[in-house]
C-alpha cells in the first residue's frame, strides 16, 4: 500500500517526524558503510495530532509544530512507510528538544 505523506492525520499528541540522514562519513573524512551508521534522532514534523487530553477531560496542547527540526529519542516510536521512506510516528513526550 502506498501512503502519501498528506493522507496521515496524527491522532492524540502523536507527531510524523521524517528522520534527517546522518552524515555518512566522519569528521576526519572516512566514509562509513550503512551497517555502521547509527539510527538517526533528528528529523523534520511532517504532522501533528490535535493534542491529549486528560482523564478530568482538559486538554493538553501540542508544544511542536509542523516544520519544525526536533530531536527525539532513539528507540521511541512507529515506523511507517511514507512512500518509498522510513519515518516516525512518535508521541510528544518522545521528542526531546526542537532545533532553531
Amino acid at each position: 500500500m502506498y501512503i502519501k505523506s498528506s493522507d496521515i492525520k496524527p491522532m492524540f499528541d502523536n507527531v510524523l517526524v521524517k528522520p534527517l540522514e546522518e552524515e555518512a562519513k566522519t569528521p576526519s573524512g572516512i566514509l562509513l558503510p550503512d551497517t555502521a551508521k547509527e539510527k538517526p534522532q533528528v528529523g523534520i514534523i511532517m504532522a501533528i495530532g490535535p493534542g491529549a487530553t486528560t482523564d478530568d477531560g482538559k486538554k493538553i496542547p501540542m508544544q511542536v509544530k509542523v516544520g519544525q527540526k526536533v530531536v527525539y529519542k532513539k528507540w521511541g516510536g512507529n515506523e511507517i512507510r511514507v512512500g518509498q521512506e522510513e519515518w516516525l510516528l512518535v508521541e510528544q513526550k518522545d521528542i526531546l528538544a526542537i532545533i532553531s
